[in-house]
């Protein structure tokens, strides 16, 4: 790493892209090009109504019908290693509120080792599930979209999870990784995603609280929004829950069918 940026000769400040930027800022974008950083690329790719919203009555509409279809193919577009959802993004879209049943492992006892079912996957589901409820029945995503499809699964958990719950992530080849204890520590998961799996990119697709952790610790690196023609409800959640002040610049826009658009932003 030293004699990238030796041979680099980075100053205090730099231009890039006709931008001052300063140094630091320039050193995080070459560790991403170089594959020296400790994270993924984070992209937040999320559907939103025009005010902002990603959940709720607004997506059940007929505008939401052509967005959602852009929203897919884009996802496709990325090629990232991985997408993350929160717990309840992944039992809408995947579990479908299944609970095994773990009698069988009460009385397991597992160690807090991350564990790693499948070392030749290469794309993954990574699920962010603090104490254990998704109730996956296999190891990969069974999807239609191959945006989606076959993709490895890796519970993100708290070392509180259960014995019980983890063994039977063992009986289906479910990877796991732990990610502190009492609370999610985003930073060190986001590391073992690039150690243990080698998630290079990651596609950050809801819901609102993932996305509000996400945000606060300052880890988006790109926004990537379709936008439904439809205001949303007050029923429904926002983007981020909690949001923090953080600022981008408008890299692309594109206009599809049907008063569909796509907002592509930038980390500053």
């Amino acid at each position: 790493m030293d004699s990238v940026i030796k041979s680099l000769n980075i100053s205090e400040q730099q231009i890039v892209n006709g931008k001052i930027l300063d140094a630091q800022k320039h050193l995080e974008c070459l560790k991403q090009k170089y594959g020296l950083t400790k994270r993924p690329y984070i992209i937040c790719h999320m559907t939103t109504s025009i005010d902002g919203k990603v959940t709720g009555e607004f997506l059940e509409t007929a505008e939401a019908a052509p967005a959602i279809e852009v929203y897919y193919e884009i996802n496709r577009m990325y090629k990232a290693e991985a997408f993350a959802c929160g717990r309840v993004t992944m039992e809408g879209s995947f579990t479908q509120g299944f609970e095994p049943n773990l009698t069988a492992f009460e009385n397991v006892q597992v160690g807090r080792e991350d564990y790693i079912a499948d070392e030749t996957a290469t794309y993954f589901a990574v699920a962010f599930d603090r104490l254990g409820h998704l109730g996956w029945q296999v190891s990969r995503i069974e999807d239609e979209d191959p945006g989606y499809d076959n993709a490895h699964i890796i519970e993100v958990v708290l070392e509180d999870v259960s014995d019980a719950y983890l063994a039977y992530l063992r009986s289906i080849k479910v990877s796991y990784i732990f990610a502190g204890k009492g609370e999610m520590d985003l930073p060190l998961a986001l590391e073992k995603l690039v150690k243990l799996f080698r998630i290079k990119n990651l596609l950050l697709e809801g819901g609102s609280i993932i996305n509000g952790a996400f945000v606060k610790e300052d880890v988006i690196d790109e926004l990537s929004l379709v936008v439904v023609p439809v205001i949303g409800a007050n029923t429904d959640k926002p983007l981020f829950e909690p949001a923090s002040l953080s600022t981008y610049h408008l890299a692309e826009v594109k206009h599809y069918e049907d008063s569909v658009l796509w907002l592509n932003y930038k980390k500053k």
